[in-house]
């Protein structure tokens, strides 16, 4: 969401309008290049970036254009396979890797340096978000959240039944109309749900695609079924949706062992339940509305190349002719139809930075001209169009803000129902679901969690207490107890843990990096994104801003804090020794489109600085300036961590989070040469690492699937995810004195174990 202090770090950065692709374009791209940069390339398929901003995101100019892809979108798949199909099938293996360990029960058992006889597995315990109270709104109020969902289906039987698609936080179920939630997919290869679908003749079967279209689709690992509706869940078919995100999937509802399914790679329809899937249309394919009587009656489905109808069961397809339609590219077009008069349909659709509505009756289409103005920067990430089931003048209307319009003779009213004063909720909306047989109920899922409507979107109850999908990226604690930490979040601020599974929203915006001052702990930094910085002298209660230097740097630049010695990693680092203003911009020689992705303090005059192409580098302060030193690099990728043995401030310990070589390496000499640690662990990206201060031999390192374990400096690794669901492990925080491990995951929170 674009919140207060985006329009001040715009004024700092003297670039009022919206980036290309909004802020959540900027963020996807962080998150690919961090991983593979090939993974950009799949992006640029679907997402159109002009040539002079392609620099922005770290791109090449030269990337395959949009308009070179777009013959994917005439029907024909891609000839050489994305680079997400790879990426994507080391992590399911991964992630089948530890379940097979899980179910078999061979975890290494934890060890001391001094043993004690035989000890069971320690389990992970979930230690929240179970909530975010005083979560943002565009509006005057605040309101529970939890994160990100991105599809939601209702029990077509049983209208309590619910069940809900965190984008990376799996599948949830609650049988009380959302007032408790369980997990029911922690264990599922890839937690990326895009869309989930109920047999409407047979409710006990339901169908999710993983891989979510709007952000995570490099975490697709095919298509999930369950046969008690929700409960339980299986991997039905992977073929040929390993790396492709699913927008959305649909049961026929007159032959429901056929399914068709929106995805980032085409139209795909199964006439076998699922089982197997055949590629019908290629190019991207966004949305799909079925004819209640069936596909062999008519299906009307977008494809980056524009609407199309079929009435054949996806065999063929015919492009529609949208009057007035623009010339420039779709960034989205999503379609519906009124269920009980299914020839009323409407097309809605975002291009060249405008929004288009179009509305059918019968066979002919006409243009809805009377639409307020509609952000539309970010509409390839958050889109839809929902036709109310049982009224045909009525359709909401889904982007960052939901608008519902109402039609009277031949004008139509507009509401804009999620941002309403005091009755607002969260920003940045992904999917809307009418109860069945009754319309006026509705439910609404965006980047802070799930809402429900009994009166059609005039009041909202938030439904996200227990729904622990929360998106962390950092963390950071006090060192006089585990019981107080921070943390950066994707979308809902930075929020604070004091031993309650109720996490507190302490700061709006983008949670960025955090740091707390160890030798005094009341003194507390975040960061949002791009260079910027708070502090609190009082845990997080107020804040004062900083007001670094505008300087470029990734997304979420590092930020190191040790004592009053602060610093923020840039094009430069900038740096304070009062925790404050001024600030000293310290060149680092680092080339072009090179920027610090990982920061480590050796103490407060000493900062080890890793960039995303590999460089190391040593940052030191003589009493008067800062000089730097160019230490040994273990590979030219991105290194997404840097730990310093607490026992030896010569032996450094890195993670890479680039794949396409070695992932964790070790420095018994200051940095002037590293070992590669890597055997034994999946090929997949490493994004943290901490030593135990009290046996340097045992390390720990959080992947994109699990913790892991290291009892010998590495030279061999186990699982250590005894209890973790199957999500991105982003962040580990070890606390010395109480000997709690914390892992800060993407979408299922934080969990904690204790260490003996």
């Amino acid at each position: 969401m674009r919140s207060k202090i985006d329009t001040k770090l715009a004024r700092r950065a003297k670039k009022p309008k919206s980036p290309v692709g909004g802020k959540a374009l900027q963020r996807l791209f962080f998150y690919l290049s961090e991983r593979d940069p090939a993974l950009n390339n799949d992006v640029l398929a679907t997402i159109e970036v002009p040539t002079i901003a392609r620099p922005r995101f770290g791109l090449a100019k030269g990337a395959a254009p949009r308009s070179r892809l777009r013959a994917t979108a005439r029907g024909r798949a891609r000839r050489t396979a994305p680079a997400a199909e790879s990426f994507a099938a080391a992590l399911a293996d991964a992630a089948r890797d530890l379940r097979r360990r899980r179910s078999r029960g061979k975890h290494r058992r934890v060890k001391t340096t001094a043993p004690v006889g035989p000890r069971a597995a320690p389990v992970w315990q979930a230690i929240g978000p179970s909530v975010i109270p005083n979560g943002q709104t565009y509006g005057t109020n605040r309101i529970d959240v939890s994160g990100r969902v991105s599809s939601f289906a209702i029990d077509p039987q049983q209208p309590k039944h619910l069940l809900l698609g965190a984008a990376g936080g799996g599948i949830w179920e609650s049988a009380d109309t959302g007032a408790t939630w369980q997990p029911r997919a922690d264990q599922m290869p890839s937690l990326a749900i895009g869309a989930i679908a109920f047999d409407p003749k047979t409710p006990k079967k339901v169908y999710a695609g993983s891989g979510e279209g709007n952000f995570y689709y490099n975490l697709g690992a095919g298509v999930y079924k369950s046969t008690d509706g929700g409960t339980t869940w299986s991997a039905l078919a992977a073929a040929p949706f390993v790396g492709v995100g699913f927008y959305d999937l649909i049961v026929d509802p007159q032959n429901t062992a056929v399914l068709y399914a929106a995805t980032t790679n085409g139209f795909y329809r199964s006439t076998n339940g699922g089982g197997s899937w055949t590629l019908k249309r290629g190019g991207t394919c966004w949305d799909i509305s079925v004819h209640p009587g069936g596909g062999s009656v008519e299906m009307l489905v977008t494809f980056a190349d524009g609407l199309f109808a079929s009435s054949d069961a996806g065999n063929s397809f015919t492009a529609v002719a949208l009057p007035s339609a623009p010339t420039s590219s779709w960034a989205r077009l999503a379609v519906d139809r009124v269920r009980t008069k299914p020839d009323v349909a409407y097309a809605f659709g975002a291009a060249g930075g405008n929004a288009y509505l179009w509305r059918r009756i019968g066979t002919t289409w006409t243009t809805i001209s009377s639409l307020p103005a509609l952000n539309v920067s970010q509409a390839w990430y958050d889109w839809y169009v929902a036709a109310t089931p049982n009224n045909a003048g009525q359709v909401y209307l889904g982007a960052i803000e939901t608008l519902r319009g109402n039609l009277s003779g031949s004008a139509w009213t507009w509401t804009n129902i999620t941002t309403q004063g005091s009755k607002s909720i969260h920003p940045d909306q992904h999917c809307l679901t009418f109860s069945p047989n009754n319309s006026n109920i509705i439910y609404a899922g965006n980047d802070g969690g799930i809402f429900r409507s009994a009166n059609r979107g005039t009041n909202w109850k938030a439904l996200n207490k227990g729904l622990s999908i929360t998106e962390i990226e950092y963390l950071a604690g006090d060192p006089n107890t585990w019981n107080w930490m921070m943390a950066g979040t994707q979308d809902n601020g930075t929020i604070r843990y004091t031993g309650s599974t109720v996490w507190d929203h302490i700061a709006d915006g983008d949670g960025g990096d955090c740091g707390v001052n160890q030798l005094n702990s009341d003194v507390v930094y975040h960061s949002y994104y791009n260079v910027s910085l708070e502090r609190s002298n009082d845990k997080g209660e107020t804040w004062t801003s900083l007001n670094p230097p505008n300087v470029p740097s990734l997304f979420y630049p590092p930020v190191e804090v040790s004592g009053a010695t602060v610093a923020i990693g840039a094009t430069a680092l900038l740096v304070t020794r009062t925790g404050g203003a001024p600030w000293t911009t310290v060149s680092l020689g680092l080339s072009s489109q090179e920027v610090p992705s990982a920061m480590r303090n050796i103490d407060a005059n000493t900062i080890l600085v890793g960039t995303n192409q590999g460089r190391v580098l040593r940052v030191s302060w003589s009493g008067t300036s800062w000089s730097k030193v160019q230490l040994g690099s273990p590979d030219a990728r991105y290194i997404s961590c840097i730990a310093v043995d607490p026992s030896n401030p010569q032996r450094f310990w890195l993670t890479l989070s680039q794949v396409g070589g070695g992932m964790v390496y070790r420095s018994d000499d200051g940095g002037s040469s590293w070992i590669n640690c890597t055997a034994g662990l999946p090929d997949i990206p490493v994004n943290s690492v901490v030593v135990d201060p009290a046996n340097f031999k045992r390390v720990w390192i959080a992947a994109d699937v699990g913790v892991y374990q290291t009892l010998d400096l590495g030279s061999s690794w186990a699982s250590f995810a005894n209890g973790l669901p199957n999500a991105m492990a982003a962040d580990l925080l070890f606390h010395k004195q109480d000997r709690m491990l914390i892992c800060a995951t993407r979408s299922r929170g934080a969990w904690a174990l204790s260490v003996v």
